[in-house]
């Protein structure tokens, strides 16, 4: 038969080329997961090659859909994916799975120059990612889009598994999903019955149909996997519905294709063998060596062409649009890219020195209210939200819309209590681009959003994050609420940048440094109770930014440095006033964010704190253990080790020997 004669690959052959790949690569790094490729891959063809609107020769085309593998260990079927649609990821990465120096990691890795578009593999984070960029998706068209033209209108596709409806995340970003009615949100649930432990029947016997229901989802059940036809008809009824989120729950097996193994556990985590990679080339009728896609089967799948068409389409249209909306046309392409706005550096010059010279002493939660008063409205990016203390976080801005059902063009969520699924929706929503996202919640509440905050800073992505009530100063509530460990823990995680301010003025610096920070989240550790302000020349005010400073020269000869954070500076500066008193030459230095001091260059470093002084304290209310390093063998630290106690803010610090009398007690031993 001639080549212009030959039939066109079958649907199935066209899904046996990822099934082909994944087990391929699977074995020849002796590590993986082959089960889920394999067994999603009749949806992955379908869905890919006919359904959703990509561009490989530009995979951060602002308008694509986005596309989140919520099961992360099976990465090999998102790396078959890119590699057969023509993104720029060559067979050889896909060779070297799971191998030093390859972009195809064990769990995607958050890679959007190749169409990557989250780090996914702790399960149930990728749904309440897609959930933020499903958000993000619906804010941005209520603000950018006009009667006449539609610049942003895309969907947000999941496929997630038996794991990630297990893992409480995805009952709180769903349940939000639902209620905000996501309706450009749609999630293939792969139901294969199977996780590590074998059949999940006897741990998960959830109906995940009424769940779904529930939420205010469009569900479709009983959708065969493996039928191309069942699969499209699925999908062309969720994209009909655009007021619902819809979940497409596909029965699959696990493994399609391996003969001896499918069904099984046995194919979820672990290589198949040499023998059932030959039994399974057999048994789906693939004969091309591994690695090796026969050129047919390559042509089928190549998206270049369909896509630069689809983003050139949309490239007419947006100069169409730009041409009668042109400031909006610039910002959309500006917030997309992530700068700021070119007036950025002026607004927040302004903004500091009017904190500075208002010199109000407040809670610095409320003092980050003023900072968002005064530097939001210049940020129409902008959105942010709390997990049901809207009130104690002060999070709610003057320039604040909340967003609903109905109107998404606020920059305001009421996230409920939800935590995590909060983070890592805000991880979404900055994936996604056009959008500065911050949230609140009390400090020791942070636990719960931990593995969030992490893959934030994995990724190495913006999100902010507002924690108020930062220590045994929130008082009453007692030892459920005081946070104590949390300051250590989020400073030890690497690239996650934690300030701790000390007054309106370090708070407002603090806000400017999270918001011009582009390659991480950052911390910002706030106090319930009141705190004086601390009077500084310009300089001091400019140092602040250099994460510690000295906010106290010494009178005469350098004795002695306190180091303080937070609601311990104050503190420190009235005990250094004590001790000078008495002749002893004291510097207090605040820092309010570590990791930054540690950045400056070794010049500054030790202009702060000189080496040749060894008697240093350092105050804070939190765990100890982070501070030895700066006071060195000769020092001490005033910490907490113990949690805290129920009572009125005022009693506890005294009790637990944050008074100035204990400072210049220990002081005092210090220099004996």
């Amino acid at each position: 038969m001639s080549d212009t004669n030959r039939a066109a690959p079958s649907r199935r052959t066209l899904a046996n080329a990822i099934r082909a790949l994944s087990m391929d690569a699977v074995q020849a790094a002796n590590s993986g997961h082959p089960g889920a490729p394999m067994g999603m891959a009749d949806i992955a063809e379908v869905l890919w090659r006919d359904h959703m609107k990509h561009n490989p020769g530009n995979p951060e085309w602002a308008d694509r859909d986005r596309f989140v593998l919520s099961n992360g260990h099976g990465s090999m079927l998102l790396y078959s994916l890119l590699h057969l649609t023509g993104y720029p990821l060559p067979m050889d990465e896909l060779r070297n799975f799971r191998q030093m120096g390859y972009k195809t990691a064990g769990h995607p890795e958050y890679e959007p120059e190749i169409g990557v578009e989250t780090t996914t593999g702790p399960l149930g984070q990728g749904i309440t990612n897609a959930v933020g960029m499903a958000l993000a998706e619906k804010m941005l068209a209520a603000e950018f889009n006009t009667d006449a033209h539609t610049i942003v209108d895309h969907r947000t596709w999941v496929f997630l598994g038996d794991g990630c409806m297990m893992e409480g995340i995805s009952h709180e970003a769903c349940s939000l999903a639902g209620t905000l009615k996501l309706g450009k949100l749609i999630a293939f649930y792969d139901d294969n019955n199977i996780s590590i432990d074998g059949e999940v029947g006897a741990w998960f016997a959830d109906d995940t149909v009424k769940r779904f229901e529930s939420y205010g989802w469009h569900v479709i059940p009983d959708v065969d996997g493996h039928d191309a036809d069942a699969i499209a008809a699925a999908v062309d009824t969720a994209t009909a519905n655009t007021t619902q989120p819809t979940l497409i729950c596909c029965k699959t097996v696990i493994g399609f294709g391996a003969p001896n193994k499918q069904g099984t556990a046995s194919t979820h985590g672990a290589p198949l063998g040499d023998e059932e990679v030959a039994a399974a080339r057999e048994e789906l009728g693939w004969t091309a060596p591994p690695f090796e896609i026969p050129d047919d089967v390559a042509s089928a799948w190549d998206r270049k062409a369909d896509g630069a068409a689809a983003e050139a389409d949309w490239r007419d249209r947006f100069d169409a649009y730009a041409a009668t909306n042109p400031d909006k046309a610039a910002d959309f392409e500006r917030r997309m890219k992530g700068e700021l706005p070119d007036d950025w550096a002026t607004v927040a010059d302004d903004a500091v020195a009017a904190v500075a010279s208002e010199g109000a002493s407040m809670p610095t939660r409320k003092a980050s209210l003023v900072a968002l008063n005064k530097l939001a409205g210049a940020l129409p990016e902008m959105a942010g939200g709390s997990a049901d203390l809207t009130g104690s976080n002060l999070t709610l801005h003057g320039g604040s819309k909340v967003v609903t059902d109905e109107d998404a063009g606020g920059n305001y969520i009421y996230f409920g209590v939800r935590e995590f699924g909060m983070t890592a929706i805000g991880n979404g929503m900055r994936l996604h681009g056009g959008i500065i996202p911050y949230s609140g919640t009390f400090l020791v509440f942070s636990d719960y959003a931990r593995n969030a905050l992490r893959l934030a800073a994995l990724m190495r992505i913006q999100n902010i994050l507002v924690y108020t009530h930062d220590s045994i100063g929130l008082g009453e509530d007692g030892p459920t609420h005081q946070p104590v460990e949390h300051l250590a823990s989020l400073r030890i995680m690497p690239n996650m940048r934690v300030w701790r301010p000390c007054d309106a003025v370090e708070t407002i610096v603090s806000w400017r440094d999270a918001i011009e920070r582009s390659d991480g989240p950052t911390s910002l550790v706030l106090s319930r109770q009141g705190l004086p302000h601390q009077s500084r020349d310009e300089q001091q005010v400019a140092a602040i930014g250099r994460g510690g400073y000295v906010l106290r020269q010494e009178d005469d000869a350098l004795d002695l440095i306190l180091i303080a954070t937070g609601s311990e500076v104050a503190l420190a500066m009235a005990a250094a006033d004590r001790l000078a008193a008495d002749g002893i030459g004291v510097r207090v230095v605040s820092m309010p964010c570590a990791s930054v001091f540690d950045a400056q260059d070794e010049h500054y470093r030790e202009s702060v704190l000189p080496s040749s002084v060894e008697k240093r304290i350092a105050i804070e209310a939190g765990v100890p253990d982070s501070w030895y390093r700066y006071v060195g063998p000769a020092g001490r630290v005033i910490g907490m080790t113990t949690f805290g106690e129920s009572a009125p803010a005022g009693e506890l610090f005294e009790h637990f020997g944050f008074s100035t009398d204990n400072v210049v007690n220990v002081a005092r031993s210090v220099m004996s």
